[in-house]
């Protein structure tokens, strides 16, 4: 094997079949490159894997910074179930994102959930999934879109932000986390499908962010603060009013221990 070639199968990573991967230098959206080529009719378990993204988007529309030395990757799912369960698959892929981060640190760093797609180091921000899901005739198309900050992290953003470097991880490969991440999608997938969303639910509280503690969650109209009680079985946030309320947030942007501030990344 020669020089170039010994770096190229350094550079590409080592899958599971389920994955049929797709490498590109760069794209608009990693998301937008799966939604081609399901249409086009793509099986489960692709993969699309970019150096950098040129308009890569968050939640809600918003812009998400892709510069290279990050991870950007979504994958296409095709549950045979319908939209308000496949819903299920942004917990799925936050447990797996959450134990691909924290396999990479010491026992000393905390990784957590934060609801209702992001993953925490500490108290600052190092991933985000974006699910975005289709109805077919059969069952729903799912693209999974999931961003991880390795090397650099945007600096003006709704909520602070960190990397896997300057937080010491092991590894802020893109190649090896990807190996790392491919695997713990495809074992909590497995659990999704075998146990059913309530262990996806139990493993998700016991790494949540701000569990038994007071919240703001900022909704269209209004800001609500109360104590975060837990999640339902469909995933909803439960938000304990000071008044005695049970408020229920299907969506929204949740601050830990602080004011919202502006939206943006």
């Amino acid at each position: 094997m020669n020089e170039a070639a010994a770096r190229q199968a350094t550079n590409h990573p080592d899958l599971p079949p389920f994955f049929q991967l797709v490498a590109l230098e760069s794209t608009e959206s990693t998301s937008n490159e799966v939604e081609v080529r399901a249409q086009a009719g793509a099986s489960e378990g692709l993969l699309v894997w970019a150096r950098q993204q040129t308009k890569g988007r968050g939640r809600q529309g918003r812009h998400w910074e892709s510069p290279s030395g990050n991870l950007y990757c979504s994958l296409l799912l095709r549950p045979e179930v319908e939209t308000a369960k496949a819903a299920e698959l942004g917990f799925v892929a936050g447990v797996a994102v959450r134990d691909c981060v924290a396999s990479l640190f010491s026992k000393e760093q905390t990784v957590r959930c934060k609801w209702p797609n992001d993953i925490l180091v500490g108290q600052s921000k190092i991933a985000g999934i974006l699910l975005e899901a289709t109805v077919q005739e059969r069952g729903t198309r799912v693209i999974v879109g999931i961003g991880v900050n390795l090397v650099n992290h945007p600096l003006e953003t709704s909520y602070p932000a960190t990397d896997l470097r300057s937080q010491g991880a092991a590894t802020a490969d893109p190649a090896r986390v990807l190996e790392r991440l491919a695997g713990s999608l495809l074992r909590w997938r497995e659990v999704w499908l075998t146990e059913g969303f309530g262990a996806i639910r139990r493993t998700w509280l016991e790494h949540a962010a701000g569990l038994g503690e007071d919240i703001s969650v900022r909704l269209p109209d209004q800001t609500l603060v109360g104590k975060f009680e837990s999640i339902d079985e469909r995933g909803a946030l439960e938000l304990h009013l000071p008044g005695g309320e049970m408020h229920i947030v299907t969506a929204g942007d949740v601050f830990l221990n602080q004011p919202a501030m502006k939206t943006s990344g």
